[in-house]
This record gives structure tokens, C-alpha cells and sequence, in this order.
């Protein structure tokens, strides 16, 4: 090993190796207070150098894990005490934006919150907008195929992206930096990278597609008083809002109440009493509009029995503050331990599937906590939960949670991945058969299995 970091250090240079308390005083994640377990971390500022780099660890067997902005849920970036952690940190530049093809090239290392300001400041939008906007990285969103608030309308990081420049395992450079929406040509070979959770590549470098941006972003809250009224209203809201509906968010009564109630710094802007809430925004081109057809389609919701209350934003600030209430994840670690969750489904599985989720909690531990919201508009539903402590309560959790997926054919990963957290229950997601295709590509890519090892699934079937 210190042969390799010393010819790794050649490549590098000045302070692109990290090693010993540098590596161990570094949290894991946003999520995981504790140090990097590593025996360094490697800093390359160039797709070069880590060509160069991965070269040399495949040559010598050496394990690499890639690191963005380590804001995942699934521990895919978790190292152990012999891996190597490549972070992308120095490679944060935005190389180009070119406002009237509407793309933006950037180094993977660059935070999603960089890449959002830069398209805002040439009129555009990136429409990727996730919680952890403001320390999340390119590269993560990529490798994970990140979602997000906006996904019913404009789709998942791999909607967003037109081309990727990527490493392979054995220092191969494969550059399909595409900047064209149509390319047929042959395999669409940023799809390889795009979801794989830097397990086939590392990404280095991306071509993202940029959206005007929106001249008008109303959001309004509602209250309803049952799930098939949600249901319901989604319909109606897609309908009448013209095209322009790009978020509806779901909070069941017990997040609600979490974010609307002390130590949480909102204040309900309606009564906490309603078993569910929506969180509903348009975004269009006509301010006035705009504002008039959400007050229209509201008011229509309203006559059909479907909205028991509601609140439009009438400002920047009070829009804001709505979102504010939605993204306040934080609050569920007032119980602990807190398991989160992330899993997707039809929707008109979702109230039946809850309750089931609840009713095995209910059995399995009898006292817990189950906050429930998310996504509801593109079928993704999150959980905070608590019911023990130890990794048999974890596992009990776990069970309840994913286990009735398996029968509705729902997915026990519907945003964050799968990593080592959701490792053992990817079986009931996917079927041998594409199992077996992913292990085909793992081993044609990676034959050393050097690459984030260990995580998806294992290599030997």
C-alpha cells in the first residue's frame, strides 16, 4: 500500500492524499457522523489522473470507492479499513454553460446547488432539486440516478443527462460527452453509469440538459380527508394546471404534526387534524395566469369534495417557507433510533400497503413511530421509523417495510439506490434474470471487482 499511495502521490501531487487523521477525523456523511474508515483518501483534479489512478489499483487488486458529496441513505459509500476513497472534492468546475443550447458541462465534484445558481444566473433551470441540494455532487446524483421534488414533471438524473465522461475499472477514459437530446446511434452508453452506483465507472465529467426557467412558481397546500381524495385530486390538479404541475407532495397526519410543532421552528398554516396534506406547486409562463388557474383548479377541488382546506402561497417568502415544512427531514431523529426509508409503487397500491406496514410494526413491536411522505406523484413513498433499538429491531423494520412490496411489485429502492443497506432485499425488486445481467455487466466491466466491491449484490452468484 504505500507503494501504491507514493506512485498514486506522483500522479496527484500536493495534498491529493489523504491519509491517517485526515481520513479518520472526516465524517462519512451528512448521515453518518462518524470518521472515514480508509486507508486514504485520493484527490484527483482531472479525469487523467484518475484514469491513472484506477489503472494502478486494478493492477494491484485495490479496492476504490468513489465519493461525492456522501449524502446517500444506503451506505454506498462506506469504506473499510483497506479501501481507497476517491473523492471527486477538487474536481468541482463548471466548465461551460451554453444558454442557447440549453446544456451545462461540469466536473462531477461539483455541488447540485452550484450547478442550479450557474443555470439561474443565464435564465435556465436545472430541474434536479433534492433536500441535500446544497452538498450533494453531480457525480452522486448520477450514480444514483437521484430523483427528487420534481420528478412528475421532468423526470430523474438520467433524464437530465445528455452525455458522461467515465473511468473504467482498469483506467479505460470511455468519453460520450453527447450534447444533442436525439442520438441513436448505437447503445446509449451514459446509461451504463447512469443508476450503477460507481460499481461499473467513475464518472468524471457530464454534458446536463438545461430547461428555461419558469416565470411563474405557484405552490398551494391542501388538506384532504382520505387517500382516494388525494388520489383524486392529483388527477384533477395534472388536468387542470395545463402541463404545468411539477411537484405533489404527500404528508400523512404524523409528519405533518412532526413539522409543524415544536422543536420544529413551522407553524401549521392549517389546522393539524386532516389525515393527509398535499404539497402541490406549478411552475408555467404566465404569472397572472398562472396564479388565476391554481386559484381555478383549487377551487374546482374544493366543489368536488376533494380539498377540505387549503393555502395558496401569495409570496416568495411564504412559498418558501411551505417548502421549508416538507424538506424538514431532520425532525424525525427526535426518535432513535431512526430508520429511513425509500421505496416506490402504484398508487393505488399505496394506502392498502401503509397500512400493512403499520399493522406489521404493530405486531412486531407494538410501540413505534412510522412517519410517512413523499413523492407521491411519481409512486415514492418515504418512512422515518422507530421500533427498537439493535440490529434485530433494524431487521424486524426492514421486513415490515419491504417484504409486502415483493407481492405489488413494488421496488424497495425508488430514489437512493440499493448500496449494502438494501443489499439482501434486492431480490424482491428484481428477478434472477436481471440479477444475472447486472452480475454480466459487473464482471465485464470490473473483472477484478475493484469497484466499490461489495455493494448491489454480490459478484459470485
Amino acid at each position: 500500500m504505500t507503494d501504491l499511495l507514493r506512485a498514486i502521490h506522483d500522479i496527484v501531487g500536493k495534498g491529493g492524499v489523504l491519509t491517517g487523521t485526515d481520513v479518520s477525523s472526516r465524517a462519512s456523511g451528512i448521515w453518518r457522523p462518524q470518521g472515514i474508515e480508509a486507508q486514504a483518501i485520493v484527490r484527483p483534479r482531472s479525469t487523467e489522473e484518475v484514469s491513472g489512478i484506477l489503472a494502478m489499483c486494478n493492477a494491484a487488486g485495490q479496492s476504490v470507492v468513489a465519493h461525492g458529496g456522501l449524502t446517500g441513505l444506503v451506505e454506498g459509500a462506506v469504506t473499510e479499513s483497506g479501501d481507497l476513497a476517491l473523492s471527486l472534492e477538487r474536481m468541482n468546475a463548471i466548465e461551460e454553460v451554453n444558454a442557447v443550447e440549453r446544456t451545462m458541462t461540469v466536473q462531477s465534484g461539483v455541488v447540485l446547488e452550484a450547478v442550479q445558481n450557474a443555470a439561474e444566473d443565464v435564465g435556465l433551470m436545472y430541474p434536479l432539486d433534492i433536500g441535500g441540494r446544497g452538498s450533494c455532487t453531480v457525480g452522486g446524483n448520477i450514480a444514483t440516478n437521484a430523483g427528487g421534488n420534481r420528478v412528475i414533471r421532468y423526470g430523474m438524473t438520467r433524464d437530465m443527462v445528455l452525455g458522461v465522461e467515465a473511468v473504467l475499472a482498469d483506467g479505460t477514459v470511455v468519453s460520450s460527452m453527447n450534447r444533442m437530446i436525439k442520438n441513436n446511434a448505437g447503445y446509449d452508453v451514459k446509461q451504463l453509469f447512469i443508476g450503477s452506483e460507481g460499481c461499473l465507472g467513475v464518472v468524471t465529467r457530464a454534458v446536463l440538459r438545461l430547461r428555461e426557467k419558469p416565470r411563474s412558481q405557484e405552490t398551494m397546500l391542501v388538506a384532504c380527508r382520505s387517500f382516494d381524495e388525494i388520489v383524486e385530486l392529483l388527477k384533477l390538479m395534472d388536468a387542470k394546471l395545463g402541463g404545468t404541475l411539477s411537484a405533489f407532495e404527500v404528508l400523512w397526519n404524523n409528519f405533518y404534526r412532526l413539522v409543524t410543532t415544536p422543536p420544529a421552528t413551522q407553524k401549521p398554516p392549517l389546522s393539524q387534524d386532516y389525515p393527509y396534506y398535499a404539497l402541490i406547486e406549478a411552475m408555467g409562463g404566465d404569472p397572472e395566469g398562472d396564479h388565476d388557474r391554481i386559484e381555478q383548479a383549487a377551487s374546482e377541488g374544493y366543489d368536488a369534495g376533494l380539498i377540505a382546506d387549503a393555502v395558496i402561497a401569495s409570496s416568495e417568502a411564504q412559498r418558501l417557507e411551505l417548502w421549508a415544512m416538507r424538506d424538514d427531514v431532520e425532525q424525525v431523529h427526535q426518535y432513535s433510533p431512526m430508520f429511513i426509508f425509500d421505496v416506490s409503487l402504484r398508487i393505488s397500491k399505496m394506502e392498502s400497503y401503509v397500512a400493512e406496514v403499520n399493522r406489521r410494526l404493530e405486531e412486531t413491536f407494538g410501540d413505534y413511530v412510522n412517519f410517512t411522505f413523499g413523492h407521491i406523484g411519481d409512486g415514492n413513498i418515504h418512512f422515518g421509523t422507530s421500533a427498537g433499538e439493535g440490529p434485530e429491531a433494524q431487521d424486524g423494520v426492514k421486513r415490515a417495510v419491504y417484504e409486502p412490496l415483493e407481492s405489488i411489485g413494488g421496488s424497495v429502492s425508488a430514489e437512493h439506490g440499493v448500496g449494502l443497506d438494501k443489499k439482501k432485499y434486492l431480490k424482491l425488486s428484481r428477478n434472477d434474470a436481471e440479477i444475472a445481467l447486472m452480475r454480466t455487466l459487473k464482471k465485464a466491466l470490473d473483472p477484478n471487482g475493484i469497484l466499490n466491491p461489495g455493494k448491489v449484490f454480490d459478484l459470485a452468484a
